[in-house]
């Protein structure tokens, strides 16, 4: 069984989720909000808990029609790939040598036990942030927290001053956390460029007696 499974169900119970519940079941019902509703546990479904060895840590989901789909930082094909994720693929390409793809839909990391959380799972169109303080963020530190209680090695990658808070949530000495700047131009060169965390990750996974990941997207 999915562990997150579990964990949505115990918050679930709780007065701050139940309030969250009803912000966002009324916003869908009255706005256009992304991701598509079917997929705001996107991230969860797709790396269940028992497989998680990366964590990457995004804000909010894309406010652009048609890009956000539940991951962080991925948008679904046929989408333009947005600035920040190009920056990634650019370091990616530095760092392993790996090539530029053509789409920036990254369910292959996922699939890899790459959990891909923001910390904010829904937003409305064109309005960024419009669903922070509202209980999200409650929910994924929560989450964060209970990756931090795994008996395996987690590898977490905090990207921005965002991200960066979070490093206090990540208590448990097994883990790597490595940190820099946002990969957006606007912070891409103030540590992100030049970072190597794709190749430290592997060598952290690869010492712990576990498969690195293939960050190599397909081109479609």
């Amino acid at each position: 069984m999915n562990g997150f499974k579990k964990i949505i169900e115990e918050e679930s119970k709780k007065d701050y989720y139940i309030k969250l519940h009803d912000f966002v079941d009324n916003e869908y019902k009255t706005k256009t909000i992304y991701p598509p509703r079917e997929n705001i546990f996107f991230a969860l479904k797709n790396t269940p808990y028992e497989y998680v060895k990366v964590v990457i840590l995004g804000q909010d989901p894309y406010h652009g029609e048609g890009e956000a789909h539940g991951l962080c930082f991925s948008v679904n094909p046929g989408i333009k790939v947005p600035p920040s994720l190009q920056n990634i693929f650019k370091e990616i390409h530095r760092d392993l040598g790996l090539k530029i793809p053509n789409n920036g839909y990254l369910l292959k990391w996922a699939r890899q036990g790459v959990l891909m959380l923001n910390s904010v799972l829904t937003v409305e169109k064109d309005k960024p942030a419009s669903h922070q303080n509202k209980g999200w963020e409650i929910f994924t530190d929560t989450i964060i927290k209970k990756v931090n209680e795994k008996d395996t090695p987690v590898v977490f990658l905090l990207w921005g001053n965002f991200a960066k808070k979070k490093k206090e949530l990540i208590t448990n000495p097994i883990h790597l956390v490595l940190t820099s700047s946002h990969p957006s131009p606007f912070a891409v060169n103030y540590g992100f460029n030049g970072c190597s965390h794709f190749s430290k990750t592997n060598e952290f996974l690869i010492k712990n007696n576990m498969a690195p990941i293939d960050w190599q997207i397909d081109d479609i």
